[in-house]
Order: C-alpha cells, then structure tokens, then sequence
C-alpha cells in the first residue's frame, strides 16, 4: 500500500487505531487540534508526517492533504452541551478538508456514525447527519462507513472511560435496568475496515455494527469480568440518574457523559448488521477476545488519551 494517506482526527480513537495498523505500509500526514493527544501519537509514530491544526480554520495543513491521494476524515465532535462546537467540528471543518481534497481529486474515507439511522435526537445525531451530506455532494470518489459504539486501544470516551470509572469509584451505578441493547465494534477491526478501503478504493455507504448484540448491563459485566475488577453493580432508578449528570454538567463544562448521551443510550435502536467480513476481507474478533486485546495488552492498554 505505497500511498501518501492525509487522516484527520489522527489522534483519536480511530485515528491512533489506524495508524498503529498502517505502519509502514502507507505515508501518513495526520491531523488533529489536541496538542496532547498528539504528543501521545507521536511518541508511538515517530515516523508520521504529524499537523496540529484546527481543520475549521485555514492553515498549511491545507496544502498537506492537497498532496495526499487519500483522505480519512475522522474527526468529529463527540461529547458536550454547546451546538456551536458540533457545527464547528463535524461540519464547517468538513467543508474545508473537502476543498483541500478536491486539489488533488483524493479518494475519500468518510467515518460517519450509526447515529444517521438512529432514533436518538442530540447535537452528535444532527451534526453528524449534516456531515454525510456534505460528503455526499462533493463529488469525490468515497466510501461512507457508519459504525456503531466502538471501543479498543486509547479509547477515552467509551468502554474505556467505563473501565477507569469502574477501577475508581465504590460501586458502578447502572441507569434502570439495564437493558439497553448495544452492538459494540472493536476499533481494530473498524480500522482493518479502513485499511481495505484505502487498498482498493470500495464506494457506497456501509453500516458497520458489532456482530455481537449484548444489553449495557451484560456488557458491563463482562468487561469487570476480563479486567479482574470486583467493584460492585448497583442500578440507580432512571430519573436519578439523569439528575445526577444535570448537576454535574453545572460544574463540568465538558463532561464526560451528559444527559443526552444518557437519553440516545436507552433509545431503543437495532442497527443493520451485514457481512462486513465478507465485504472488506477482516477477521471480525469475537467481543470477549477483543475486550482482553484492549485491556490486557501490555503496552497500549496502558495509554490513555485525553478529553
């Protein structure tokens, strides 16, 4: 895979998944506006061509993915309370890397996210759904990968964030019952999606779920199971819950989890799961398998990325 690849969002979940993925069988030029977690990658990737830029504002970093042949467009505002930064992130920096795409007609790898078919209602679900649309009207040759919750190496937001959360606190409450189906995606697989797009060049728009359907509560369970915690479960009634994450909002301009992450978790939705081994040529790692890759390695367990 002799090809110049230009990644946004590069010190991301995905992103640090990727590159660590890719080594040496591609030129990367990677992008992203945390100067820490960048740091981070460029102790593990010393070799990658590394910007810290903001992709909203211009800057030379336009001129860098002018030079690329493909681009994987990662970044995305996930978490918060403000709309602006949503706008901000998932969408008029969208534009803007197009334009830099566009120089040199690149093929591109868009990561949107399952939420576009979701029944949930949040600042992530409106962005990211206006970001697919100005991908799709580009006019580049690209692919649309949609995937589900992911978890794996220097993931900070999710699963991860669950598992330090776990090792800190007494006990880990768990909103009502419990019973709300996830479909959870290793980011080493989703990466292996990626790399086979990049190879050869796949269009369309692909729903990527976890082939492993298992409620939050199980999900819970099984991730203290491979991490050898003892701390113990304890559901917290609905409504409490989401008092609790109001009034910590009131103190945490970012916070980790917020009320409508909450909401968009117990949202009742089943994504399309389709033979994404078969379509791109991965080994999909059953859950329990890449749970223990993600906590158990001895080295990028340890690495943990920043808000």
């Amino acid at each position: 895979m002799s090809k110049r690849v230009f990644i946004t969002g590069a010190a991301g979940l995905v992103g640090q998944n990727l590159i660590a993925q890719l080594g040496d069988a591609a030129s990367i030029v990677g992008v992203d506006k945390h100067a820490e977690n960048l740091a981070t990658l460029r102790q593990l990737r010393p070799e990658a061509t590394l910007i810290e830029a903001d992709l909203a504002e211009p800057g030379p970093w336009q001129a860098a993915a002018a030079e690329c042949d493909t681009v994987i467009m990662l970044q995305a505002q996930i978490g918060g309370l403000d709309w602006a930064e949503f706008e901000r992130n998932n969408v008029t920096a969208t534009h803007r890397v197009l334009e830099a795409a566009a120089k040199s007609s690149a093929y591109l790898v868009h990561v949107s996210s399952s939420v576009v078919n979701s029944q949930a209602n949040d600042f992530y679900t409106e962005s990211k759904t206006a970001q697919e649309a100005v991908v799709d009207a580009c006019g580049l040759t690209h692919v649309v990968l949609r995937p589900t919750l992911m978890f794996g190496w220097f993931d900070r937001k999710h699963i991860g964030w669950l598992k330090r959360f776990m090792e800190r606190v007494p006990v880990f409450p768990i909103p009502g019952d419990g019973r709300y189906l996830r479909q959870p995606l290793f980011a080493g697989d989703f990466a292996s999606i990626i790399a086979s797009c990049i190879e050869r060049e796949l269009t369309g728009a692909y729903n990527i779920s976890g082939l492993e359907k298992i409620d939050y509560v199980d999900m819970i369970r099984l991730l203290r199971k491979v991490t050898g915690l003892r701390t113990p479960i304890v559901h917290v009634p609905y409504k409490l819950f989401w008092g609790l994450l109001a009034a910590y909002a009131l103190v945490d301009r970012n916070p980790p989890f917020t009320t409508k992450q909450l909401e968009a978790l117990v949202t009742p939705d089943v994504f399309e799961v389709i033979d994404w081994p078969a379509i791109f040529s991965v080994r999909a790692t059953p859950l329990e398998e890449a749970f223990e890759k993600t906590f158990l390695d001895p080295v990028y367990s340890n690495v943990t990325l920043r808000f």
